[in-house]
């Protein structure tokens, strides 16, 4: 029994399906569908600030510290992102944006001021290193439902266990990976990706998540590279949902001249 569904947070991590002599509560789809929701759409609107730890193969340690806004236009659909960058100096006051598209690639610029360069992100780019840490520029808004086949391969009494195997392997560093969704909440608590060699490569794995305003909310994710070694952690504070942020703020006059008012 297969679908077409959904991959990757930021905090990314996300679905797949077979079911092994097991009794169904749900379909494939329907599982898909509330844990792409949980992950995704909490809330109209959203806002967070973000610090981002950076530790590569010898142990050297960076952070990376920013504000993630993200404005809902169709539930389940499109969204708008932005991430405005706070610190270290090197990247201060630069901002990256992305339109999530159904259908499609989604959009995204990166604002780059020491040069005054709006840059566009091409498609093939998308899983390409973020800001220099484990993500990718896929994991802040995650993958499309149409890039991967999924299969229930398991369901306890706590977790549904799914399997995503990419349309287009060209575009990725991985053959397939699973995501172990919580069945409480629906949320995505753990990604492992995979090479054709049948070799654990990545893993996602949202360490902490707590209820807020009634949403569950990943507070702490960590990404981990078993190639080349090396990690990232996310920790997520002054989390915010239906605040009223406006579609104006997610277009390129504000990745130059960031919205004074929402990050503060």
């Amino acid at each position: 029994m297969k679908k077409r569904f959904l991959g990757g947070i930021i905090f990314s991590f996300l679905f797949a399906a077979a079911v092994q002599g097991y009794a169904q509560e749900l379909s494939v789809d329907q599982i898909v569908e509330k844990a792409n929701r949980a992950a995704y759409y909490a809330g109209k609107d959203g806002l967070a600030d973000v610090r981002m730890t950076i530790t590569d193969a010898q142990g050297r340690v960076r952070s990376r510290q920013f504000k993630i806004m993200r404005l809902t236009i169709a539930t389940g659909g499109e969204q708008k992102f932005y991430v405005y960058f706070n610190e270290p100096a090197d990247v201060a006051q630069m901002t990256y944006m992305v339109w999530k598209n159904v259908g499609r690639d989604d959009d995204r610029w990166l604002y780059l001021p020491a040069l005054d360069l709006v840059k566009r992100i091409a498609a093939g780019d998308k899983r390409s290193s973020f800001v220099g840490s484990h993500f990718v520029y896929e994991d802040v808004s995650g993958r499309s439902i149409h890039d991967d086949t999924h299969e229930l391969t398991q369901a306890t009494d706590t977790y549904y266990k799914l399997k995503n195997i990419p349309n287009d392997p060209k575009g990725v560093e991985f053959s397939y990976y699973y995501i172990w969704i919580d069945k409480a909440n629906f949320m995505p608590k753990k990604a492992e990706y995979y090479n054709s060699k049948d070799q654990l490569i990545r893993v996602i794995e949202a360490v902490e998540v707590k209820d807020i305003q009634g949403y569950p909310t990943v507070i702490q994710s960590v990404t981990k590279d078993l190639e080349r070694g090396g990690e990232t952690v996310m920790e997520f504070d002054n989390i915010r949902y239906d605040i009223g942020l406006t579609e104006d703020i997610f277009t390129e006059r504000y990745l130059r001249q960031a919205p004074a008012q929402w990050i503060k």
